[in-house]
């Protein structure tokens, strides 16, 4: 093979060497800009899952403590009641033992 026609193969091999170079860092610039992009559309997402799970568990320990209030309003209403009943049925007892002095006390003095 002439001299010429090998330099020539050469050059040309080393031209499509320098392409597939060029195309292979320009296939990895492109895989890494598709894997940032990846990566953010990733971290997006979990920043918003992250963000529901927030505010639907603070909805349910926001119900959770209404519960708990409501159980104890009734709780303390029927401890009111109780306590109001047993008073009024004091107030007979108080009543009755006062006059029941009052007449004691009457009656030691005459």
């Amino acid at each position: 093979m002439p001299r010429p026609e090998v330099l020539e193969r050469i050059k040309t091999a080393e031209s499509e060497a320098d392409d597939i170079v060029a195309e292979a860092e320009a296939d990895r610039e492109e895989r890494i800009a598709d894997a940032r992009q990846e990566a953010e559309e990733i971290r997006q997402q979990a920043e918003e899952e992250a963000r529901e799970y927030e505010s639907e568990r603070l909805e349910e320990a926001r119900e959770e403590i209404e519960e708990e209030r409501e159980a104890i309003l009734e709780e303390g209403e029927a401890e009111r009641r109780r306590l109001v009943s047993e008073a009024e049925s004091n107030v007979e007892e108080a009543v009755e033992y006062t006059i029941d002095r009052f007449e004691e006390a009457v009656n030691a003095q005459t």
